[in-house]
């Protein structure tokens, strides 16, 4: 009993944090995140195939020393929204709606892709003060134990935390009365509760049996997995999964298409304040090995250009247009102080010299555009803007001291009688 009211005490500490104030970033009415998928910056920056991508880098904003934390995907998507691995360092699905498994934050267990821990599902991470796991300066628990595959920028660690708060910026939006959804392409019409894989149509909880007595090919073998929970880092958390508050549920996970959906949503101006993206597998650049020769994975990783599927990379980018066309065709666009983040998550896996450095463009209805900033920032500095933009408290890893803020990305414009910038850098 005194552990639990020390926590609760501990979880009203942080959580009343003073708010970041940064003053060179305006106060942000609408952010689009839009998150792509395990590929480094060499392999998208320059690339021919990517010509939208490109051509939106050098017009907006671009990060060419922003660093992934580690792998694989999952653990990324938790520390861009949450600013911790919350001791889940796998992509392992969620152990949905349990009450009977313990939470890597509480037990301090680390979640592995390998070795796989025996229930390898992610327990429910609960809103308590816990730990989370230490990120080495080289894998050796995804694809490989060899310890050939650089996390950050292979030099770099994060110790441990023992004072992570179960919760992200969603938890925090709504504390603070702003709205956030995430838009999941694929998801099923009827919902992502209890969905780890789907097609948009099909999914872990379809009954194929029911459909192979007619046709005996049609099983779950021949799923093509668009949707991927892992790419939703919201649904592993306690709160939304039990929906108790409907602004903190698996309500806000939304498709793209629809009448609730992205695109409807941008056609009307009815956006949250935050809106995290998710393009479905083939169209993220991720790749799957079974939804034929346009989405097909890489053939090889060599953290270059050389190897990779041009087909993937194009559809990637087209995809990218697509959504950045409709942010901008919106009413919300106008409305206020508003940026969109195009990033991928993590590199290709590659050995060792390369690093785990990522493609980061930030484009703004205000402020400087064709900004190159040199500066050291990884996911958690991309936590810590947006709580600034949108006045909150700093989370978890995004209050390390070393952690800055993207003010030359994010920042007003700060011209001079001369013409130019303080963050002028081309």
């Amino acid at each position: 009993m005194k552990k639990t009211a020390a926590s609760l005490s501990l979880l009203g500490s942080l959580l009343v944090n003073p708010v970041l104030a940064d003053t060179s970033i305006p106060k942000l009415d609408h952010v689009f995140v839009i998150m792509m998928e395990n590929h480094a910056y060499g392999q998208i920056i320059g690339n021919p195939n990517a010509p939208f991508i490109n051509q939106l880098a050098s017009s907006a904003n671009l990060a060419n020393k922003y660093f992934a934390i580690g792998h694989p995907s999952l653990t990324n998507y938790l520390e861009v929204v949450g600013g911790s691995n919350f001791g889940v360092q796998s992509d392992h699905y969620p152990d949905w709606h349990s009450t009977s498994c313990v939470a890597n934050i509480v037990s301090g267990q680390t979640n592995f892709d390998n070795p796989a821990p025996a229930n390898a599902n992610v327990c429910p991470i609960p809103a308590v003060i816990g730990a989370d796991a230490a990120t080495n300066a080289t894998d050796t628990i995804n694809e490989t134990q060899s310890g050939t595959i650089n996390n950050i920028d292979g030099v770099l660690s994060i110790p441990a935390s023992h004072k992570i708060v179960g919760k992200t910026i969603a938890d925090q939006l709504v504390a603070a009365g702003l709205s956030w959804k995430t838009y999941q392409e694929s998801i099923p019409l009827t919902g992502v509760d209890g969905v780890n894989v789907s097609d948009g149509t099909y999914s872990n909880l379809t009954d194929f049996s029911s459909l192979s007595q007619e046709d005996p090919e049609v099983t779950s073998a021949g799923l093509v997995y668009l949707y991927a929970v892992k790419h939703n880092p919201f649904a592993y958390f306690k709160s939304v999964q039990e929906g108790t508050n409907p602004a903190l549920s698996l309500k806000k996970v939304a498709p793209f298409d629809g009448g609730n959906g992205l695109y409807a949503d941008l056609s009307t101006g009815h956006v949250p304040a935050f809106s995290f993206i998710a393009p479905n597998q083939c169209n993220d650049q991720h790749g799957r090995g079974n939804a034929g020769p346009f989405c097909n994975y890489d053939p090889s990783s060599t953290g270059t250009q050389v190897g990779l599927n041009p087909a993937l990379i194009q559809q990637g980018d087209n995809t990218v247009a697509k959504i950045v066309t409709a942010i901008k065709k919106s009413p919300a666009w106008d409305d206020g102080h508003n940026a969109i983040v195009v990033m991928w998550d993590e590199n290709d896996y590659s050995d060792a010299p390369n690093i785990n450095q990522v493609a980061v463009i930030v484009d703004t209805n205000y402020g400087n555009h064709g900004v190159t900033s040199s500066k050291y920032y990884n996911h958690f500095s991309l936590l810590k803007t947006l709580d600034v933009g949108f006045g909150l408290p700093c989370l978890n890893h995004a209050c390390d001291a070393n952690v800055d803020v993207m003010t030359d990305l994010f920042g007003k414009s700060s011209h001079h009688k001369d013409g130019h910038s303080d963050y002028d850098s081309h």
